[in-house]
């Protein structure tokens, strides 16, 4: 295939305001990768620090976007058959290669997630990386277990939105936070429970920053544990860490970065018909087209969503 596609192409940091829609090849798979025509993408915090320059080991020229959603258009190691509706994230997208900002795009045959749904795209392309992240640090991060309570700091982000859905689902009693008092009906809405109890959480995750962590850690029981998963804040550093006096006695901190593999594929159908179901509610706050790009970067940088953000292929 020697056509032209639509896609957003980093030649180093920009503001939001400057990203632009470019027409490149279409790129050609090899053996063990697969071509997706991409239908539509969720937006990340990631793809922004990469944009503003914020990213370490960052490789121009790119297109950015660390997942995908559409169907398979070409894969020359018969991993999957054309057609195929698939999602696909992490795994080195938008940083080592390629990602989703694009018509099509190019990706390892292990990160792609088949599945089968009558979603619409929008509703699907805002699931993969949320999910993947929500699920990893619950689950890998934190080992959740029914009857336990967990703090979502940064409760109104796309991830913290699902992270409190995931974890009523799996029977944990949650409370959220948001720095917004308008947005605490979204939070009621999606069924966050209230009030905590005084001696402490079990289970807190962390998807503001370091900035807010001393008081998260101070909100968790001894013996409970925090996993740092978000940068919201895009402060993501202790200077001169000293753990002794930086965290309070018997209380563990863990992280979660993440990749594909963390969620595995009959974990992520199960998700996606709950959300088909309504039984997994997931807030999407805006779809835009590819040529909004820009608008979508603004929106995300300034915190102004309450859930995802996606942009559909058209």
């Amino acid at each position: 295939m020697d056509e032209l596609m639509r896609a957003v192409v980093l030649t180093g940091p920009v503001a939001a305001g400057e990203l632009r829609v470019s027409r490149v090849p279409v790129p050609k798979p090899s053996p063990g990768w697969v071509r997706i025509k991409v239908e539509a993408f969720g937006l990340n915090r990631s793809e922004y620090h990469l944009r503003a320059g914020l990213a370490t080991g960052a490789v121009f020229p790119i297109v950015p976007g660390i997942e995908a959603t559409g169907t398979v258009d070409l894969a020359p190691g018969g991993e999957f058959a054309a057609g195929t509706q698939v999602v696909a994230m992490m795994g080195g997208m938008g940083r080592a290669y390629d990602g989703g900002y694009a018509e099509y795009t190019v990706v390892p045959a292990t990160s792609v997630i088949p599945v089968t749904t009558d979603l619409d795209w929008a509703t699907l392309g805002a699931l993969p990386e949320m999910l993947q992240t929500a699920h990893g640090s619950l689950h890998t991060g934190l080992a959740i277990q029914p009857g336990q309570s967990l703090l979502v700091r940064g409760g109104t982000s796309s991830v913290g939105l699902a992270a409190a859905v995931l974890a009523k689902e799996h029977g944990l009693t949650v409370l959220s936070t948001t720095r917004t008092p308008a947005r605490l009906d979204v939070l009621h809405d999606l069924g966050v429970d209230h009030p905590l109890v005084d001696e402490g959480v079990d289970a807190a995750l962390e998807l503001v920053g370091t900035n807010v962590l001393p008081d998260t850690l101070r909100a968790t029981r001894v013996h409970g544990t925090v996993c740092f998963t978000g940068m919201l804040s895009d402060t993501w550093t202790i200077p001169d860490f000293y753990p002794i006096g930086y965290l309070p006695n018997g209380v563990r901190l863990t992280a979660y970065g993440g990749e594909s593999s963390d969620l595995p594929a009959e974990t992520f159908q199960h998700y996606v018909d709950l959300v088909a179901t309504g039984r997994l509610p997931i807030r999407i706050d805006r779809v835009f087209a590819l040529d909004e790009i820009a608008e979508a970067h603004q929106v995300m940088e300034t915190g102004g969503a309450v859930g995802k953000l996606v942009v559909r292929i058209d």
